[in-house]
């Protein structure tokens, strides 16, 4: 990514270690710290995470630091901004203004104890806020960021293509991170941009979001493969374009190891047809 981070096509995404669900009970410490040193152990070289990933006392970003740091040589990690976060909300429902970013950037680097975060995301809004406002205020504050080296890349999370080229005119856009899954490529002309221009596109929710997909389609090539569902959802991602990087996030070991081996499948041609279908 940007030129200068090699990172493994499977990553990890840190918003299911504080709670595994959204509004749910904190995890076990123990047992998502034990998830964070496994991850690295099996070649995870990317974490994605946000100061507002937390849930009751747990936050994703002192559990990464308290497993991993002193960080490994070639730890990718990348964070998202922009979000904010009321008292008592289980969730972001609002918008940091543009004067909030510098804080918020300034947050994430106390608590992940770093000088320099990797990739910062703006994240304009929630999952239901259109998509054609401006970021150009909010994305200046953090190009800004970065020519001070608080920040190496930067990167957008919920946008549109509108809000990209915006974005490009001000600064190198290193990433972009919106919602997609093999059952619903509803963003394939903005990837398509991407994969023209060298900018990484690392999904959200690659596994459907709030639950698994019931998807013939899948589960026909999950059953040739003698894999999950969740293995050919990740897989099938991967196929679909070089820049494509998977950030699964979970708080079970075992779900993690699953999720790894669909690094290494290889889907036919006959597969990505049946996948590319129309349901």
């Amino acid at each position: 990514m940007g030129g200068d981070l090699r990172v493994a096509r499977m990553g990890f995404g840190a918003m299911r270690l504080p709670a595994s669900t959204r509004g749910g009970p904190a995890n076990d410490r123990a047992t998502v710290l034990g998830v964070l040193h496994r991850a690295v152990e099996l070649g995870v070289n990317h974490l994605d995470t946000a100061a507002f990933y937390q849930q009751h006392e747990l936050a994703a970003n002192e559990l990464i630091r308290t497993a991993l740091h002193p960080y490994p040589p070639g730890l990718v990690i990348a964070t998202k901004v922009g979000p904010s976060r009321g008292p008592g909300d289980p969730y972001p429902t609002g918008q940091l203004p543009a004067s909030g970013l510098r804080a918020e950037v300034e947050r994430n680097l106390r608590e992940l104890g770093r000088d320099q975060l990797d990739l910062v995301y703006l994240r304009p809004g929630g999952l239901d806020t259109p998509m054609e406002e401006s970021i150009g205020e909010r994305f200046s504050v953090l190009a800004e960021l970065r020519e001070e080296g608080l920040i190496r890349h930067l990167g957008l999370s919920h946008v549109g293509l509108t809000q990209v080229e915006e974005a490009r005119a001000i600064a190198p856009v290193t990433a972009v991170q919106n919602r997609f899954d093999v059952t619903r490529p509803e963003d394939t002309d903005l990837l398509a941009v991407c994969e023209r221009d060298g900018i990484g596109y690392a999904p959200y929710f690659p596994l459907g979001g709030f639950g698994i997909p019931d998807d013939e389609r899948v589960t026909t090539v999950a059953a040739r493969h003698g894999a999950t569902v969740p293995q050919i959802l990740l897989a099938g991602l991967l196929a679909l374009s070089p820049v494509m990087l998977a950030i699964p996030g979970t708080s079970s070991r075992v779900h993690l190891e699953e999720n790894m081996v669909a690094a290494d499948l290889r889907l036919t041609a006959q597969d990505l047809s049946v996948l590319r279908s129309r349901p």
